[in-house]
């Protein structure tokens, strides 16, 4: 079964996403920011398949993580979906750039991450 790291500070929303993941029979783990998911990872607690995750949150955004996970020999492999409120093309281009697999705006459609998320988890 593939594992499945949630990174979002909001409550609601990091189970909302965990739990639609969950439905469609993926493992879950969840940090509620980016300092907390590179602690996770880096003291092998938790070795994701995927990481889903927020941009904007405290102590680290994700994009920082997602370049840190990316630059790390590692993680570089892990793909990378950054769902997040900043819906304009400038912060999907950035994204991107950091090296995120995907990008989905909030709100989403249920379909649209579940599908992402197993689409890239096929390669």
């Amino acid at each position: 079964m593939s594992k499945v790291l949630v990174v979002e500070d909001s409550p609601a929303q990091r189970q909302m996403i965990s739990e639609l993941l969950r439905s469609s029979g993926l493992t879950v783990e969840v940090a509620g920011n980016g300092v907390e998911a590179l602690a996770q990872i880096q003291d092998n607690l938790y070795e994701p398949d995927i990481v889903v995750l927020d941009i904007v949150m405290p102590q680290m955004n994700g994009y920082e993580l997602c370049r840190r996970l990316k630059a790390d020999p590692k993680t570089k492999h892990v793909p990378v979906v950054m769902c997040s409120s900043k819906g304009e093309e400038f912060d999907r281009y950035w994204g991107m750039r950091q090296g995120a697999d995907a990008y989905i705006a909030k709100p989403f459609q249920p379909k649209e991450l579940i599908g992402t998320v197993k689409q890239l988890l096929r390669g």
